[in-house]
């Protein structure tokens, strides 16, 4: 049975970044060649196949044209949710998990799994060795096992033994590195052809367990003289601060300041932390990032719930993130943090020390309640005198522009 095998006609070269970004107006053609003669890939649930003879083809422009804009999905034909439902398992350990937070993370994750298929999958898979789920499974079941990444490698690189590929050594860590982020979240190692700004952790030896031990557990620099205070919030920070919140799904990143951008970037699935039991991550260091989202994102905060509301459905926002309870105040203590201590510290002194610069910033602004209602009680004491003045004047005015110009009732009187 014959194949569609998608090929450009444009030969230009573009970059990963820049065909990401760009809308490209490339003609196509569709011509018909045998099925054995390329190999067989899926995008976005609809056969689409690369010849290897074609070096100008790219996943990105071929979902674009053939799949409707769709993402590219690293598999054979079967679900987009089987990657997710196999980490599952990885993920909670032995301990049981309902049907309701499985669908929530489902929800929340398969837009983060696809972007990475999407960036792992440029070239047509040519910088990849993982072919198939099963594949990215397997080498996710070692990662989670604890086994370092030279015995991962070797026993992933039996696998490349009849293939003729370039640098195998490049194809295996690409694969690794994959399993590794969707296995935890996490920027590990760097991709090809993205270009971004967030954290990367570079992972050559060892287990993946230890290069998160040593990353996440990093001693405390910075004094904890401060007070998380219960009106102490995302909305409230973004409000008072000016800053924008990036919604990251780099775990690495959360609660990272961008000083230059004014932005804040938090870790938004809830979820996930809610399933992991797998013990790649530094004891308590979940539930630690699960007090945090707490703290940021109180639960039956009506501000916090409308706020969210407003925001764009494209962002895949968690719809766990407002369920991670409220934290007492006995919780709320900064030397409660551990892992996110320092940045939390930051994240407070940057609070304390902002000042309003507008007039939305000082009617939000009630750190110091004394000073609010004082301030506000003068601002309408300043525009009630005001009013008064002009009502007076207004009345003088009309006074004196009566005994000049008398009506004729007054004029009978005279």
């Amino acid at each position: 049975m014959p194949v569609l095998v998608a090929t450009c006609m444009d030969t230009a070269q573009h970059g990963c970044a820049q065909r990401m970004t760009s809308n490209p107006s490339d003609n196509w053609s569709v011509e018909r060649e045998p099925e054995e003669a390329v190999p067989r890939y899926m995008v976005a649930n609809r056969n689409i196949y690369c010849d290897s003879r074609q070096r100008t083809v790219r996943s990105n422009e071929l979902a674009r044209k053939m799949a409707g804009g769709e993402e590219i999905e690293l598999r054979k034909p079967g679900a987009s949710v089987t990657i997710t439902e196999g980490l599952l398992p990885l993920w909670r350990g032995n301990t049981y998990q309902n049907a309701s937070n499985t669908e929530i993370v489902m929800d929340a994750y398969l837009p983060y799994q696809r972007k990475q298929c999407y960036y792992a999958w440029s070239d047509c898979g040519r910088q990849l060795a993982a072919r198939t789920d099963r594949d990215i499974l397997e080498i996710a079941d070692d990662v989670a096992k604890g086994l370092p990444k030279e015995s991962i490698r070797k026993r992933l690189g039996l696998r490349l033994a009849n293939q003729k590929v370039g640098d195998k050594s490049e194809l295996l860590d690409a694969s690794i590195d994959l399993s590794a982020r969707l296995l935890t979240m996490t920027d590990i190692g760097r991709l090809r052809y993205a270009v971004c700004r967030r954290n990367v952790l570079p992972w050559n030896e060892g287990s993946l367990k230890e290069l998160l031990e040593v990353h996440f557990n990093q001693p405390v620099t910075l004094d904890h003289d401060v007070k998380l205070e219960k009106a102490f919030n995302a909305h409230s920070f973004r409000r008072i601060t000016g800053f924008e919140v990036d919604w990251t799904d780099n775990l690495a990143d959360h609660l990272r300041l961008d000083e230059d951008n004014r932005r804040l970037a938090i870790f938004h699935h809830a979820s996930f932390l809610k399933c992991q039991r797998s013990g790649l991550f530094p004891e308590r260091f979940v539930e630690e990032t699960v007090q945090t989202l707490a703290l940021f994102f109180p639960q039956l905060d009506r501000e916090i719930t409308a706020w969210l509301k407003k925001l764009p459905q494209t962002l895949n926002i968690d719809k766990d993130l407002t369920k991670c309870g409220r934290l007492r105040p006995h919780a709320r203590q900064i030397g409660n943090f551990k892992f996110w201590h320092d940045r939390l510290v930051m994240l407070k002194q940057v609070y304390d020390q902002s000042q309003p610069r507008t007039l939305s910033q000082l009617w939000y602004d009630r750190r110091n309640a004394l000073q609010w209602y004082t301030f506000w009680i003068a601002i309408s004491v300043f525009w009630l005198a005001i009013v008064f003045g002009m009502v007076q004047c207004i009345e003088g005015a009309l006074q004196t522009y009566k005994a000049f110009k008398p009506t004729g009732a007054t004029k009978t009187q005279l």
